[in-house]
């Protein structure tokens, strides 16, 4: 593998990763701007933004730019997040430069007064599917009570009221400000001609202005309210707890991630043998979202309402456990081989290193090769997860309750 790195004028920085023994290609535009770089007036704009790349350009129809896509065999989407918005496609090697050029074009939409009034309703519908998905609804309402003021819990799909309230010259002043060169990173890998790849954004993109429109990252420990809401259409109870965990910024994001996976994994973790495999819960995980200077674990549990009050017990049971006695090696261990696996397996791909290389850059203005991540993990000790437990208490959370009516 080969780093590769070059910085246009106008701020916007293209990196790339070279592997010529891929197969593929897979090129992103990271653009640093999510529901967090929002306000009240404009909550879901970032993600409404999203939809709207794809509705053309002054050149391009939505038509043209789908069979443009569909002619290079392009796998491709795109995805919204509180402090991110990132479109991507993962070609044969013989097609990156048109899936760039494309991307590149696409960049610039052009946000026309009739797409916009039409994809309302769309980004309505998407608003009304997840409320039908508790699992999602639960994660988010829990996000908005744990963050409180802080931006982080503003709602990535934003509400009817604030969709309906938007303006489409809202919506392009955003875009001028956030969508600016210098608050972007084009990311390439795989097997690539990385110059021929910056030769052509330079000639995209190189025009380009600037906006200093920057990002003020605070930290915040949560609100740690508790709430409980009932849901006549629910069959099951849906639990989140979101307690403070580290940034993207912090080196112990790698031990934090390791503590995840042991209290919390799918399979073979302390919730798993504590609530899943005694049939007290269907799901049972805890997540790490390392954040730009913030971050949150969130603990997701799934069960019969009769159990809600005995899940929670034995929830702090086992983060109180975890706080007083520590882990294991054995767990440690068990936890470092299942990341490891992961991230190898997702990484044979250039698309599945896309992402990684595209954040690292963002979050660190680094460099992280798939070797210095597995040193990382690997050399994370019992000692390491011990001082993360004395800087953050998973038991101190934010806890929010979706179930269906307790007194039937």
């Amino acid at each position: 593998m080969e780093f590769k790195k070059t910085t246009l004028d106008n701020g916007l920085t293209i990196i790339g990763e070279v592997n010529p023994a891929a197969q593929s290609s897979a090129v992103g535009f990271f653009t640093r701007t999510g529901s967090r770089d929002e306000n009240a007036q404009i909550n879901g704009v970032s993600h409404f933004l999203e939809h709207m790349m794809f509705k053309g350009t002054d050149k391009l129809s939505a038509l043209e730019v789908n069979k443009a896509f569909d002619r290079l065999g392009a796998k491709f989407n795109a995805f919204t997040s509180e402090e991110s918005t990132v479109y991507y496609a993962a070609v044969l090697p013989e097609y990156l430069q048109d899936v760039t050029d494309l991307w590149s074009q696409l960049m610039r939409p052009s946000l026309r007064d009739d797409d916009f009034e039409m994809e309302k309703n769309v980004i309505k519908e998407e608003i009304a599917m997840y409320k039908d998905m508790p699992q999602f609804d639960v994660v988010d309402k829990c996000r908005e009570l744990h963050f409180g003021v802080h931006p982080c819990g503003h709602s990535v799909l934003g509400t009817n009221e604030s969709i309906d309230a938007m303006t489409a010259e809202q919506m392009r002043e955003y875009f001028a400000r956030r969508y600016a060169p210098d608050n972007m990173v084009v990311s390439v890998c795989g097997n690539i001609d990385f110059d021929a790849v910056a030769d052509l954004v330079a000639q995209k993109c190189g025009h380009w202005q600037p906006s200093n429109a920057g990002r003020e990252p605070t930290w915040f420990s949560g609100t740690g309210e508790c709430r409980v809401e009932e849901n006549e259409n629910l069959m099951r109870a849906h639990i989140c707890l979101m307690s403070p965990a580290v940034s993207m910024q912090d080196e112990k994001r790698f031990a934090a991630s390791l503590l995840g996976t042991i209290i919390g994994d799918t399979t073979g973790s302390r919730y798993f043998w504590r609530l899943v495999d005694n049939a007290l819960a269907e799901t049972a995980v805890v997540h790490l979202d390392s954040m730009d200077g913030v971050g949150v674990y969130y603990s997701y549990v799934q069960c019969d309402k009769a159990n809600v009050n005995k899940v929670l017990d034995i929830i702090r049971d086992v983060l109180a456990e975890v706080h007083r006695d520590g882990v294991t090696q054995a767990e440690l261990d068990k936890a470092r081989n299942k990341l490891l696996s992961s991230m190898a397996i997702r990484s044979e791909q250039p698309m599945g290193r896309l992402v990684g290389l595209g954040f690292n850059w963002m979050y660190l203005q680094e460099y992280r090769s798939l070797a210095d991540d597995v040193e990382a993990i690997r050399g994370v000790t019992l000692q390491d997860i011990d001082a993360l437990l004395a800087e953050h208490s998973l038991s101190e959370f934010t806890q929010y309750v979706l179930t269906p009516p307790v007194a039937e």
